[in-house]
């Protein structure tokens, strides 16, 4: 796949998108955006108490299926990419156009799975879009006895790069109330444990996490930021266009920019 050069732009997303529409975002999405660390997988894989390859795997939420694909190429015996988002679930199948994940039309509240389908149930990088008390009762209907349900995030660790923690200080010379809805390191995940442990459709939640360093071009690197939904959306269109420029004038001359990332996952095994 041909990487654009950071001088050239995209089309222009509309600026009526809303939180959590990733219409107009997919190109960039599925182009640009890190995969998750592969140790966390394996971790999460183990805790499903059968063979990988016994392993029936729905990927609710799957954008366009960066994390469908990680699973599937461990080996589980099927998988299934449920998405509701029509521009993010086209670029998914053609992404996957190689591989045996089947594509539906679906949203956590409604996944359109087969009741005791699934061994492993996962959202990934999506769960908080999500209407909580609805998801997890669909997901423990359409979880076999046994069966788990994750969610996991894989969030910039900018701490360890100063020019990522540069970068990332100047949104809020844009607006100072920023809020990254998405971050993975806030917002649902502050409490996820206690709400899991608190649901009376699961129980044995465990926490994983592990980092992973991805090398990235400033092609990539700008590319991942402008799939960005919550900061577009807070923004408005002329300042993240303005954030954009920024960025991009930052990370000019750099061969690559050497990005750490985060892979946190809740795993929650179906109660009864």
């Amino acid at each position: 796949m041909t990487m654009a050069t950071t001088t050239e732009r995209p089309a222009t997303v509309s600026t009526a998108l809303r939180a959590g529409d990733f219409t107009g975002l997919a190109q960039d999405y599925s182009q640009h955006r890190p995969d998750y660390a592969p140790s966390v997988l394996q971790g999460l894989l183990g805790l499903l108490g059968k063979p990988v390859a016994e392993v029936d795997f729905a990927d609710v939420g799957a954008g366009t299926g960066i994390w469908t694909r990680q699973v599937q190429a461990s080996g589980v015996r099927c998988a299934t990419a449920v998405e509701p988002n029509t521009d993010m679930r086209t670029h998914g199948q053609v992404a996957s156009a190689h591989t045996p994940i089947r594509w539906l039309q679906g949203s956590a509240e409604q996944t359109g799975l087969a009741s005791a389908s699934a061994d492993w149930l996962t959202m990934a990088s999506s769960f908080h879009w999500a209407q909580f008390e609805v998801a997890t009762g669909e997901f423990h209907r359409v979880l076999r006895p046994g069966g788990r349900f994750t969610a996991l995030w894989n969030p910039r660790l900018i701490e360890v790069n100063p020019l990522l923690v540069e970068i990332e200080a100047h949104l809020s010379t844009l607006r100072s109330d920023i809020k990254r809805v998405s971050s993975g390191r806030s917002g649902i995940t502050e409490t996820l444990s206690e709400q899991l442990w608190a649901s009376p459709h699961f129980e044995d939640v465990v926490y994983l996490e592990g980092r992973h360093v991805i090398s990235m071009t400033p092609a990539r690197y700008l590319g991942a930021w402008r799939s960005v939904n919550d900061l577009r959306v807070q923004l408005g269109a002329d300042k993240f266009e303005a954030f954009l420029a920024y960025v991009e004038e930052r990370i000019r001359g750099q061969a690559s920019i050497e990005a750490t990332y985060l892979t946190r996952a809740w795993s929650a095994r179906r109660k009864g």
